[in-house]
C-alpha cells in the first residue's frame, strides 16, 4: 500500500472512531479495529460522507484475547508494515475499593494495560525492522492524578503511563516513537455506557452510597465544561505526523493547571483542596 498504515483499537465509538476518521482524512490507510464488527456502521457512514471510506478497513480485534491478537498479527504481517498504532480500546471501571471484586480489577487491566501490550508486541517487529513508527497510547489525566470511586480505571492508566515510559526508552534507538495522550474530561461515552460500576457501590445500603452520589454530582456539574473529543482526535493525528513527537500530551480544560498544582503543592494541601471540591 502506498499510504501509511495506521491501526486504531476501539474504533467503534468515542476517540477511536473520530481518530480513525481524521487519520483517513489525512491520507492514512486505517485499520479500524473493534470487538464487534457490527458496531462499525456509524464509522463507515461518516467515512462515506467525508469521502474517505476507501481508506478505512474494518478488522475484528478483541485486545484481551491472545487468539484474536494472533489473527490481527497475521494480517499486518501479510500487509508488511504498520506506521502508526493508536492503543485506544478501553473502559472505566468504578466503585469503591472495599466493594470491588478482584476479578473486576483483573478485567480492567486486561483491557487497559495488557491489551495495549499485546497489540504493541504484534506491531513492534514490523516497526523495528522498518526503523520507524509511532505508538500512541490513549491514557488520561487519571493516569497522573488519583480520583475516588474509579480506582480500577485510575490504577490501569497509571500502569499504562509507566509501561509507556519504559517502551519509549526501549524503542527510541530503533526509530520508533512512543507517546501518551492524556485527555481530561471530554464528551465521550466512557462515563456513560463505558463506565462499569461495581454492583455493591450502586446499592442504597452501601456505606459509600452518599459519597458516590457526591462524586456523581461533582462530575455532572462539570458536564458543561466537557471538551470536544474532536480535539483529541486532531491531536493524535498531529502526533502521528510529527517526525519526533514528545512523550506526553496533556489535553483538555484545566488539565495543565491541575497537573501543575498536583506537582507543586504538598500532598496535604492538594488533598485538602480536592476533598473540598467533593464536599
Amino acid at each position: 500500500m502506498e499510504n501509511e498504515i495506521a491501526v486504531v483499537t476501539g474504533a467503534s465509538s468515542g476517540f477511536g472512531l473520530l481518530t480513525s476518521l481524521e487519520l483517513a482524512k489525512n491520507g492514512f490507510h486505517v485499520i479500524a479495529t473493534m470487538r464487534n464488527e457490527e458496531k462499525s456502521i456509524e464509522l463507515l457512514e461518516l467515512a462515506n460522507k467525508m469521502g474517505c471510506i476507501k481508506r478505512i478497513q474494518i478488522q475484528k480485534l478483541d485486545v484481551t484475547s491472545e487468539e484474536s491478537v494472533k489473527v490481527f498479527k497475521d494480517l499486518i504481517e501479510k500487509i508488511g508494515r504498520v506506521d502508526v498504532l493508536v492503543n485506544n480500546a478501553g473502559y472505566a471501571g468504578a466503585g469503591f475499593v472495599e466493594e470491588i471484586p478482584i476479578v473486576e480489577y483483573r478485567k480492567q487491566f486486561d483491557t487497559n494495560v495488557f491489551g495495549p501490550i499485546m497489540v504493541s508486541q504484534a506491531c513492534l517487529p514490523l516497526m523495528r525492522k522498518a526503523g520507524k513508527g509511532k505508538i500512541i497510547n490513549v491514557s488520561s489525566i487519571s493516569g497522573l492524578i488519583g480520583f475516588p470511586g474509579i480506582s480500577p480505571y485510575v490504577a490501569s492508566k497509571h500502569a499504562l503511563e509507566g509501561w509507556t515510559e519504559s517502551l519509549r526508552l526501549e524503542m527510541k534507538p530503533y526509530g520508533v516513537y512512543v507517546s501518551l495522550i492524556e485527555p481530561g474530561s471530554f464528551k465521550t461515552n466512557i462515563w456513560s455506557t463505558g463506565k462499569q460500576i461495581t454492583e455493591k457501590s450502586l446499592r442504597a445500603d452501601s456505606p459509600y452510597f452518599s459519597y458516590m452520589k457526591n462524586i456523581d454530582a461533582y462530575i455532572s456539574k462539570g458536564e458543561s465544561q466537557l471538551g470536544n473529543p474532536e480535539d483529541v482526535a486532531n491531536k493524535i493525528v498531529e502526533i502521528a505526523q510529527h517526525p519526533s513527537p514528545n512523550l506526553r500530551y496533556p489535553i483538555g480544560n484545566g488539565v495543565k493547571l491541575s497537573l501543575f498544582l498536583k506537582r507543586s503543592l504538598s500532598w496535604k494541601t492538594w488533598e485538602k483542596l480536592f476533598m473540598k471540591r467533593l464536599s
